[in-house]
């Protein structure tokens, strides 16, 4: 996988955990624990990114 297509991948997935979470805070009682779960692995992903680009 060239760096340019995991990057995207990246990027996709942080999206989607975005679109996760937006939901979630709209629901009408937010699980909590869903949302910090969902919010650790968005940083992860970011952290990731900031890394790849970083190094190259």
């Amino acid at each position: 996988m060239s760096l340019d297509t995991h990057v995207a991948s990246l990027n996709q997935k942080h999206a989607e955990i975005e679109d996760v979470i937006a939901r979630e805070e709209l629901r009408p009682h937010p699980d909590a624990m869903r949302l910090m779960e969902l919010k650790k692995q968005k940083l992860r992903l970011k952290e990731e990114l900031i890394r790849l680009r970083v190094r190259h």
